[in-house]
């Protein structure tokens, strides 16, 4: 089938691969030239495993195109999918403005009847708005255009692997024809389909998202516990991990979560509840905890340490987890911050993220500290005072305990990922500080 998707990040750009991969003539639409470009000399725009390799491979083959003349792609295609950004608001809210944007641009140029498929995270209702925005605007009044949910739930980092393997495909449609477009368009890729309506295909997103977030924060909430009454966060989470109810997922503590979708979905599914006039109370309470988890190895720094002020503090990782260049809600962020106020000299290294780190963070001073960028982990180690994990990149695993001790004038370590044995380190020399052990 002749698809068309709209916007080229995670969402997008894996969808429009995937489709491509499948069989489908797909065109991904972009407002940023130099971006398309770049995706047509074959290099993605984000961090992400196999990905530019099915875009050569599609490329190539002609079944892949990108362009920014959405005016042609979405004159007659048979179905549009959108994958804009629907950022955080200062209030908790989805910004709906893209996909407005995209909404207006469909309208206003196809010609023949189509199927219009939200795959952004959007509240809930959204779907139906976005049908009638199209009937507003839409210029040849006799077309039939329609509108589907169908909510990704890949994960940055495995992304491709996760849409050609999904668990399962969720359509959300009003209608039977819509369902039997968006069936035979995911027919190739031979996965399970669990149809409903266009409200519940939009909440069926956010229930999982949150109650992943769920997991999340309360094994964090338990491993804090942990630490005061002597137990070990990671026995207990093999413990739990072989009960069949709960799962083996998402049970390891750290310091939170962060981005692209569970900070920004709990906060939206909080603010859809206040706005129905529903007190969320569990997805309330992982967003406080996820909020004050991310800076408890800071303060237990704190309270270490008389000043941070010109101590070498090596920073290891900076992306939300390994496998992506993702910084959106990165405990890096906060830490990073609050270390430069308090004057330190920060060391650090990433192996995918450190150019996104530079937009934010430009090598020099800043404050009352510095950050400079190293390119291997014990380049940021050599004579640190003071040292954070917050991603474990494998890179860093492979780091033995004794070399914190030989490379460090201070081995004094703060692990926001629980990477290290804590027995080993302790044998190492290491002053070790970890999560909930």
């Amino acid at each position: 089938m002749r698809l068309v998707v709209a916007g080229t990040g995670y969402v997008g750009l894996v969808a429009g691969v995937c489709f491509a991969e499948m069989g489908h003539d797909v065109t991904c639409v972009d407002v940023d030239e130099k971006k398309v470009a770049l995706m047509e000399s074959g290099v993605s725009p984000i961090y992400e495993d196999g990905l530019e390799e099915l875009m050569r491979k599609n490329f190539a083959a002609g079944r892949l195109h990108y362009t920014t003349d959405f005016r042609a792609a979405y004159r007659e295609p048979d179905a549009i999918f959108i994958g804009v950004g629907t950022p955080e608001q200062p209030d908790g809210s989805a910004n709906l403005s893209y996909i407005a944007a995209v909404c207006r641009q469909i309208a206003e140029n196809v010609e023949k009847d189509c199927l219009v498929v939200v795959k952004s995270t959007v509240p809930v209702g959204t779907n139906d708005r976005v049908e009638q925005f199209i009937q507003d605007f839409l210029v040849k009044k006799e077309l039939r255009i329609e509108v589907a949910s169908n909510p990704e739930f890949l994960a940055q980092g495995s992304a491709v692997y996760d849409t050609l393997h999904a668990a399962r495909i969720i359509i959300g449609t009003e209608s039977e024809r819509a369902e039997r477009i968006l069936r035979e368009i995911y027919a190739p890729f031979g996965l399970p389909i669990v149809a409903m309506n266009r409200r519940s295909a939009e909440m069926t997103k956010y229930a999982c998202n949150d109650f992943l977030a769920l997991k999340i924060s309360y094994m964090n909430d338990i491993a804090n516990l942990c630490e005061l009454i002597g137990a070990n966060i990671d026995d207990v989470a093999k413990g739990m991990s072989y009960d069949e109810r709960i799962g083996a997922n998402f049970l390891k503590a750290g310091i939170g979560y962060g981005g692209s979708c569970f900070p920004k979905d709990t906060k939206a599914l909080k603010f859809q509840a206040d706005k129905a006039g529903y007190h969320l109370r569990t997805v309330t309470a992982a967003v406080e905890v996820n909020t004050e988890q991310k800076t408890r190895l800071f303060a237990k720094a704190s309270s270490r340490l008389i000043s941070f002020s010109h101590l070498k503090a090596a920073v290891l990782g900076l992306a939300f987890k390994p496998g992506t260049d993702d910084l959106r809600e990165a405990p890096s962020l906060d830490n990073v911050k609050l270390l430069l106020e308090e004057g330190a000299d920060i060391y650090a290294y990433d192996p995918v993220a450190e150019a996104n780190f530079r937009k934010l963070y430009p090598e020099g001073k800043h404050g009352k500290g510095s950050i400079t960028y190293v390119s291997d982990c014990e380049e940021a180690l050599k004579d640190a005072n003071l040292c954070f994990i917050f991603t474990e990149w494998k890179e860093l695993k492979e780091v033995l305990p004794e070399r914190f001790k030989q490379l460090m004038r201070m081995p004094l370590v703060y692990d926001g990922r629980n990477v290290y044995d804590v027995k080993a380190m302790k044998e190492a020399g290491v002053e070790y500080y970890s999560i909930g052990r």
